[in-house]
C-alpha cells in the first residue's frame, strides 16, 4: 500500500475553468460555462461537491478573464447572509454558508488559452503535494463512490509516484473525441500508451479518458518539457504518455455514470437526472410526460 498518499487532506484538486466554452455558445458568451445551472446549482458546484465527498479539502481553480463569478460563488457574501438571517430563511442561509466553508479555494490565471496541459501547468506553484487531482468541469461523475475517491482508492494500491486516470469504453465513432489509453496489462489496468484524439484505425483501444486524473507532482516537469502542437497547445495527454512509457500510469474504469455537460444533450441528460433525484421528482416526471 502506498502510505504516502493515503491522507486525503494532502491531495488537492486542480479544476481547469479558463476555456471559452464554445460548445455551450451562445449560453456561455457572457456567463462562464461552469456557472450554467444544472437543475438547481451551477455545474462547477457538482464538481466541487464531488471533490469534498472524496475527502479533498483544497481546490485550485485555473480561471481566466471574465470568470470571477466562479470565485464569487464559493466566497462569503455577508450582505446576502444577513438578509437571509433576518428573513429567517435558515435553510437557504445554511446552503449559502456551506459554499464558502466546505473547502479551501484559491485560484490562478491562465492568461492564454494553450490547451489543457498548459492550464494544469498554471497550478504548479499552488500545488506542493506528492499527488494531486485534476477534475474537468465538463464531466459530471455520479456513482456510489465519488469519482475522485475511486482514483484515490486505486492509487493507494500502487507504488509511490504512479498516476491514475478514469476510463470508459467508447464506440468507434467516438474514439476521435477523446484521449485514448492503450492497456498493456489488462488485470492491473496498466497503461502502455496515451494518444490524443486518434482516428479509430490508429489504435485498437476503445478506453477513453474521463475528466478525472490523479497525478504525481513530477507531471509538471513533463508538461514543461512538452512541445506545443500545431495550435500552440500543450496537451496533458502527451505528459500522460510519458508517465505510461515509464510504467507509472494506470487506468480505473468508471464505476457509475458520466455526463458530458459541455454537450447540449449531455447537459440536458444531467439536468433531468438530478431533477428526478430531487424532492421535486414527481413534478418533473409529470412535466416529462406532458412534453413527451
Amino acid at each position: 500500500m502506498n502510505k504516502d498518499v493515503i491522507v486525503l487532506d494532502m491531495i488537492p484538486v486542480v479544476i481547469p475553468a479558463a476555456g471559452y466554452g464554445t460548445r455551450s455558445l451562445p449560453a456561455s458568451k457572457a456567463v462562464p460555462k461552469e456557472m450554467l445551472t444544472i437543475f438547481d446549482r451551477p455545474t462547477i458546484q457538482y464538481i466541487v461537491d464531488e471533490a469534498v465527498a472524496s475527502g479533498v479539502k483544497d481546490v485550485v481553480f485555473v480561471t481566466s478573464r471574465g470568470k470571477s463569478a466562479i470565485e464569487d460563488h464559493f466566497d462569503q457574501n455577508p450582505e446576502l447572509e444577513l438578509t437571509l438571517e433576518r428573513s429567517k430563511k435558515t435553510d437557504l442561509l445554511e446552503i449559502v454558508r456551506s459554499l464558502s466553508s466546505k473547502v479551501n479555494i484559491q485560484s490562478v490565471r491562465q492568461k492564454e488559452m494553450k490547451g489543457l496541459g498548459h492550464a494544469v501547468l498554471m497550478a504548479k506553484n499552488a500545488v506542493s503535494a506528492m499527488s494531486f487531482g485534476v477534475m474537468l468541469g465538463d464531466d459530471l461523475v455520479e456513482g456510489k463512490t465519488p469519482g475522485m475517491k475511486q482514483l484515490i482508492d486505486r492509487q493507494t494500491e500502487l507504488p509511490t509516484g504512479c498516476g491514475v486516470v478514469m476510463l470508459m469504453k467508447v464506440s468507434d465513432a467516438d474514439v476521435s473525441k477523446y484521449g485514448i489509453c492503450e492497456i498493456g496489462d489488462e488485470k492491473a489496468m496498466q497503461i502502455s500508451r496515451c494518444v490524443e484524439k486518434p482516428r479509430p484505425e490508429q489504435t485498437k483501444s476503445r478506453y477513453a479518458i474521463v475528466g478525472r486524473y490523479l497525478l504525481p507532482q513530477d507531471i509538471f516537469q513533463k508538461l514543461e518539457a512538452c512541445q506545443s502542437g500545431a495550435l500552440g497547445e500543450i496537451q496533458l495527454t502527451d505528459a500522460l504518455n510519458q508517465l505510461a512509457k515509464e510504467g507509472r500510469l494506470y487506468g480505473k474504469v468508471i464505476e457509475g455514470r458520466r455526463f458530458d455537460a459541455g454537450d447540449r444533450i449531455g447537459f440536458l441528460e444531467a439536468t433531468l437526472f438530478y431533477a428526478v433525484q430531487s424532492p421535486h421528482k414527481e413534478a418533473v416526471k409529470k412535466l416529462l410526460k406532458e412534453f413527451a
